[in-house]
């Protein structure tokens, strides 16, 4: 129970800055290559922390097999390249490159269509400072169908109370008006004769 003030809000995922999401894509994809996807598992491991999937830690683990299963090979070649046969050589490049096109491609293509699902980051975040969240949050389904409910409708006019109610002038009518005047001023005007003639 609560008192007065904000609600609580609910936690929310955040979608970080474009740069930073490309920021983090170019390092891991580099990283991949560069280890000849020895090191693709670092890609997947940040695949399954940000989608939370199951299906995602599965190939994350399917990933490090492949990836030690690869070492291994690597390390149970001979020294010389020239006793290898073109058999071993074809099946590690085959292997090398089966794995880096695969991890490239599956953590790019199913990051970018998560981050793409949470909508575009807010223009005032600022990188390390939680977002500022609007007092009160509605998806925007529920906002859309407010807005259709407000519109059918009939609005009722809602009085102002910032407003001084004035009452209405009280029109008084111009031709007793006049007359009153008429008459009293012929008063003034006799009486001031009077006092003429009585000097």
């Amino acid at each position: 129970m609560h008192g007065y003030g904000p609600t609580p809000q609910q936690q929310t995922t955040s979608r970080p800055s474009s740069a930073t999401l490309t920021a983090v894509r170019v390092i891991l994809v580099t990283v991949t290559v560069l280890s000849c996807g020895l090191l693709g598992w670092v890609a997947m491991l940040r695949l399954a922390f940000v989608t939370r999937r199951p299906r995602d830690w599965v190939l994350l683990a399917v990933v490090i097999v492949l990836n030690v299963a690869l070492f291994a090979f690597i390390m149970g070649t001979p020294d010389d390249p020239d006793d290898m046969s073109d058999a071993s050589v074809l099946f590690m490049m085959v292997w090398i490159f089966g794995l880096l096109a695969g991890v490239i491609t599956y953590y790019l293509y199913v990051e970018i269509r998560h981050y793409s699902s949470l909508g575009s980051p807010p223009p005032y975040a600022v990188p390390g400072h939680p977002t500022p969240l609007p007092y009160q949050q509605q998806p925007a389904q529920q906002q859309h169908q407010s807005h259709h409910q407000q519109q059918s409708q009939h609005p009722r006019p809602q009085p102002n109370p910032y407003t001084v109610q004035t009452p209405p002038p009280t029109p008084t009518p111009a031709p007793q008006r006049l007359d009153q005047v008429r008459a009293e001023l012929d008063e003034l005007s006799d009486y001031l004769r009077k006092e003429g003639e009585g000097r």
